[in-house]
């Protein structure tokens, strides 16, 4: 990331936490870090921290020994105040943010240093910083939606391949092993996860692999994602049967695919992230399914798989353009079968637009 650009996902931080009423935001490692600074690294016992005051210039913490790696970074336009073993990072993040009286941290701060900085300001309060980053994240900027699109193409071309691989006799874990070299040479850094639910194990939304080995006339849950290089994520979903299905099969997933392809068309700017898993659990619901429909209907996306906004009862949210987020109703039968399709949308200012083009048909193979 620029100079430039940082400074202007900085300053939009300050306002969001200055709308807020907090004094200051501390943001160590991780993907709120990588966002506003263009910066990764590893969270671990010394403390490394961007210090954004509402008032007054950033500055970013960081053990002397690990300064080398911020060289061509952003941070090098800031204030870096390098520190050695032996000396207290969090009272040095205290002296440098002053007497606030409410910080903003974080979310995946480790409680070490959450800790820490309560003992060095005793006479601020401490919160969540999700609330004010939220904001900014959630609206993806043109460059983000051209990585997740990017990120999108990448996992299309995957499933493309997976009906090779899903032969009878083979494992869960053999078509794993197929399915995250694939990825890589895509062009993602890592497979994050891959999902292979076979038969019953279909009907476990987070199962992962097993040995259990394909039978003719298995549904084949196939869900699979991981970060580009520069950190955003794509996650898809299709559900293939080895063989043909049989009817009761084919009458199941007819009314997921409507679900699906109904909360996409639903997905606008103006209405809620309620409405959208309303539209898809209406539809399942109807049909004598809804008992079986048992997680929310998306989650955001972005430099992480699972963020804001989360597409799911009771979600007053207003969907915005920019907004990216999964859109994967299932049906699961317990012990049996159990079925899912996923893709990613991006908000645009008239509908949506689906950054995976694979077909949503029941696929054999």
């Amino acid at each position: 990331m620029s100079t430039d650009h940082v400074a202007a996902r900085l300053e939009r931080a300050r306002a969001a936490a200055r709308q807020a009423g907090v004094d200051a935001l501390v943001v160590t490692p991780g993907p709120d870090l990588r966002y506003l600074t263009g910066v990764v690294k590893h969270s671990h016992e010394r403390l490394s921290a961007l210090l954004l005051p509402v008032d007054g210039d950033p500055a970013f913490v960081v053990p002397t020994l690990e300064r080398p790696g911020l060289d061509g970074s952003a941070i090098e336009a800031m204030d870096v105040l390098t520190w050695t073993d032996g000396v207290d990072p969090h009272a040095l993040a205290a002296s440098r943010l002053g007497a606030p009286a409410r910080v903003a941290v974080a979310a995946d701060m480790p409680a070490l240093h959450v800790l820490g900085l309560r003992d060095a300001m005793p006479g601020a309060s401490l919160e969540l910083a999700t609330p004010i980053l939220r904001q900014l994240r959630m609206r993806k900027d043109a460059e983000e939606v051209a990585s997740l699109r990017t990120a999108g193409a990448a996992i299309d071309d995957v499933h493309a391949r997976v009906p090779q691989w899903l032969v009878a006799g083979r494992t869960e874990a053999e078509v794993g092993e197929d399915i995250t070299r694939a990825i890589v040479e895509t062009g993602h850094a890592e497979a994050a996860f891959v999902i292979v639910g076979s038969g019953p194990n279909g009907a476990s939304p987070h199962h992962e692999v097993s040995e259990r080995v394909l039978e003719a006339g298995d549904v084949v849950v196939v869900d699979i994602g991981g970060p580009l290089p520069d950190g955003y994520h794509s996650d898809s979903t299709r559900t293939y049967v080895v063989g043909e299905p049989d009817a009761e099969v084919r009458e199941v997933y007819a009314v997921l695919q409507r679900a699906q392809a109904a909360a996409v068309d639903a997905v606008r700017p103006g209405v809620t992230a309620a409405s959208i898993d309303e539209t898809a659990r209406a539809i399942i619901r109807d049909a004598g399914y809804g008992e079986y429909f048992v997680h929310r209907t998306g989650h955001g996306i972005g430099l992480e798989v699972h963020e804001e906004p989360y597409i799911v009862d009771g979600n007053d949210l207003v969907l915005e353009p920019g907004m990216a987020f999964s859109v994967e109703p299932g049906i699961y039968f317990p012990g049996r079968w159990g079925a899912r399709i996923e893709d990613i949308v991006v908000v645009t200012d008239a509908g949506c637009e689906p950054v995976n083009r694979r077909p949503h048909d029941l696929q054999s193979c």
